[in-house]
């Protein structure tokens, strides 16, 4: 029988989000307004809380991706998200099988952690699979272009991203030396997961021309960066001054996000205007 192909988010697709949600809300507040104690409430001790909050700021851009899809309608608009998660989750799933001994075995959060990250990568790669032949590939009524040179800086970024996202976890000993804030074998890891998401968002956008495709993703990473530069300012002394790549990495998200902001408006403009005529 011929599978119909309507744009639909699957049933599936939406329950995967409902049960990832309150994971994600639950660590985003331990991580991100309690980073100092996560040997006594989190999975593993993470330290400085520069990385604890990092990775919470990771999970708000993940609240507001997974609601999204709870949210919307069409699938299209949140396919380019499925798998920057499923590399988020499977780098993350590894990362703990290689540092098993800095885990709080036993304590119910790392059975919250090991049961997420050691089945949610089949699970999203399932329903990606599920739904991905829904997608026809046409613009919606409505809908505009996102120019080709906006995909094409977008597309870079990303994969700039990437490429930082695979030294931090296949070779975190030489990131050690240069990250603007102490890291370990395994927050390096993290860290590099945490860059993957980015990373293959950037490279989803520039394949993708429909601004419907982009735009929930987007805010998702604007939310996210928005919280990492607030961790920034609440932990400022974990970072050293005289490191280049502190300056750098708080400028460059700085000028990400405000490029996110500017094109989120515009966008958002542009589509209001061809309502209205």
């Amino acid at each position: 029988m011929r599978t119909v192909v309507d744009n639909k988010i699957l049933s599936e697709t939406r329950w995967v989000a409902a049960l990832v949600i309150p994971f994600l809300v639950v660590a985003f507040i331990i991580l991100f307004f309690f980073p100092g104690q996560t040997e006594r409430l989190f999975a593993w001790k993470i330290q400085p809380s520069m990385s604890a909050m990092m990775l919470a700021a990771a999970y708000a851009g993940g609240i507001v991706f997974f609601a999204g899809v709870l949210r919307l309608k069409q699938w299209h608009r949140i396919k380019v998200g499925f798998l920057p998660v499923l590399s988020f989750a499977s780098l993350l799933g590894i990362a703990t099988i290689l540092h098993w001994d800095k885990f709080n075995a036993g304590h119910i959060s790392f059975f919250a952690w090991a049961g997420l990250y050691f089945t949610t990568p089949f699970i999203v790669l399932t329903v990606w699979l599920r739904n991905r032949n829904q997608d026809t590939g046409k613009s919606e009524d409505h809908d505009i272009i996102i120019p080709s040179t906006v995909r094409l800086i977008i597309g870079f970024m990303g994969a700039v991203t990437l490429v930082i996202s695979l030294f931090l976890f296949i070779q975190p000993g030489i990131m050690l030396e240069l990250w603007p804030w102490t890291l370990t074998p395994l927050t390096a890891r993290v860290v590099g997961a945490m860059f993957s998401l980015p990373g293959l968002v950037g490279l989803g956008i520039a394949l993708d021309k429909r601004w419907s495709a982009a735009k929930l993703i987007l805010q998702s990473q604007t939310f996210s960066i928005l919280f990492i530069l607030i961790a920034a300012i609440r932990s400022w002394s974990d970072f050293d001054p005289e490191n280049f790549g502190s300056w750098l990495f708080i400028g460059g998200l700085g000028l990400m996000l405000v490029s996110f902001i500017v094109l989120l408006v515009v966008m958002e403009k542009q589509i209001n205007n061809l309502k209205a005529t």
